[in-house]
């Protein structure tokens, strides 16, 4: 995607705002043209299956339904998955249209129309794709996402099940034109308009835009960082048992130097974990945190080899099910659901698991979907798994997996600072950026659908859209 600086120019943000302003307008016709319906309703209120129709509505709500297309996904359906897109307050759309609508360039141009920075998401009769802005969500875990709900049957069971996935794993936030519903009437298109020229007018609107968006920002990491905290605390807890369990004493019989200098370093590992997940202010921090839990965990593996007399451990990553098993003894084939077979680093007693065909003791988290693994549970997770496994490793070892997809592409460094946690710099999900975007996210529309309701050649080829 291309490089945006985050201090954009006075006309810049100008054109930004007549955009938002161009928005209120071209909804006007109609939000006036059906009184008594709710304001950002999701049905479409006119026959109009044009582009410009269906960019004008997604800006007032989440979800559009083409008039044509109304027997693919009711009225109580669209009302309900609009208000779970709002409720979880990202920047997703969804646009129900004709099986008949043209398909070349259909998604960049919708996107264009739009002009807001999101995940976009099209069902056209009974066929499905989705393409977003790689801010939000990487192409790969676009793909997954789609390929996963191909085989649902039923509008609503398809939208709603993209819809449940997408919310867990994509970034951004709702755009502020979707507000709140309330009553149709509204003010009278003379005082919209009045109203857009006094804020184009003025720099304090673009200011207000920039703050806003600083400021959604700063929510973003608290909120990944608070869904960390929990996860490394009871890494941390779990370290400070095993140096418990451990029972090691510096003046025991049979104590050396080598093994006082691995409890040593096992002590300050734990301290300096705490002592760093207690300052840390960024998702991005907690990698700091996992490396040195890593350090103190191989030191006890050797304090241990050293105690029963047996050969030191090799230096290796630990146990891909969860690092709390310690450092791993061997690799072991592992394939994730719907995945492909991979190494992974195991700890002995996954290895034996494995072996006898059992499901290895992997480390869930929550989620807004409930307890989920680790590698499923969103981007906040990078910097966490990379402390521990190291950036060279962690994205092959997590191929084919949600979070594993996010980390392989560059918007997961453009999002998590270099790999593992900035949320920094250029458009956000949910910023107004009009046509200022990378058409490259949103692939190459190469000769429409290819009739066995998969897209470009079957699905194997995913550039090539509908």
């Amino acid at each position: 995607m291309k490089s945006v600086t985050r201090t954009r120019s006075l006309p810049g943000l100008l054109l930004a705002l007549a955009l938002v302003g161009l928005a209120v307008l071209a909804g006007l016709p109609h939000a006036t043209a059906d009184s008594g319906a709710q304001r950002g309703a999701p049905r479409a209120v006119a026959a109009d299956a044009s582009l410009s129709t269906v960019a004008a509505a997604l800006r007032q709500s989440p979800v559009y339904v083409d008039p044509a297309a109304s027997d693919q996904l009711s009225a109580a359906d669209a009302d309900a998955l609009a208000q779970k897109i709002k409720d979880a307050d990202k920047p997703l759309f969804v646009a129900v249209l004709p099986a008949d609508q043209p398909t070349e360039n259909l998604f960049t141009d919708l996107r264009t129309a739009t002009g807001i920075t999101g995940l976009y998401a099209v069902r056209l009769g009974d066929r499905f794709d989705a393409r977003a802005d790689s801010a939000v969500l990487p192409p790969t875990a676009v793909q997954n996402l789609v390929t996963s709900v191909r085989g649902d049957s039923g509008a609503a069971t398809q939208l709603n099940d993209f819809t449940d996935r997408a919310l867990v794993n994509m970034g951004g936030a709702a755009p502020a034109g979707w507000g709140s519903s309330g009553s149709g009437s509204g003010a009278s298109p003379a005082a919209l308009v009045t109203a857009g020229a006094v804020v184009l007018a003025g720099g304090a609107g673009a200011y207000v835009l920039v703050r806003r968006s600083r400021r959604r920002r700063v929510e973003e990491q608290r909120a990944a960082l608070e869904k960390l905290r929990v996860v490394v605390d009871e890494d941390i807890t779990a370290f400070g048992e095993e140096l418990d369990r451990l029972d090691f004493h510096p003046a025991e019989a049979g104590a050396d130097d080598a093994m006082r200098a691995d409890y040593e370093r096992s002590l300050d590992a734990y301290e300096k974990a705490k002592s760093l997940m207690a300052a840390a202010t960024r998702p991005e921090d907690v990698r700091g945190v996992t490396e040195t839990l890593e350090d103190g965990r191989f030191s006890l593996a050797q304090l241990a080899a050293r105690r029963e007399g047996g050969p030191l451990p090799e230096r290796r990553p630990p146990c891909f099910f969860d690092p709390r098993h310690g450092p791993s003894v061997a690799d072991a084939e592992w394939t994730p659901p719907a995945g492909s077979p991979r190494e992974v680093p195991v700890c002995a007693a996954d290895q034996v698991r494995l072996a006898e065909g059992h499901d290895p003791m992997v480390r869930e988290v929550d989620t807004d979907q409930g307890r989920r693994p680790y590698w499923e549970a969103g981007p906040a997770y990078g910097p966490w798994a990379g402390g521990y496994f190291g950036g060279g490793i962690l994205p092959g070892l997590l191929i084919g997996t949600m979070l594993g997809n996010m980390m392989a592409a560059p918007a997961y460094g453009a999002a998590y600072g270099g790999g593992y946690g900035d949320f920094g710099g250029g458009y956000q999900g949910g910023d107004v950026s009009g046509a200022d975007f990378d058409p490259g996210d949103f692939g190459s529309f190469g000769g429409g659908f290819d009739g066995g309701g998969g897209f470009g050649g079957g699905g194997g080829d995913f550039g090539g859209g509908f």
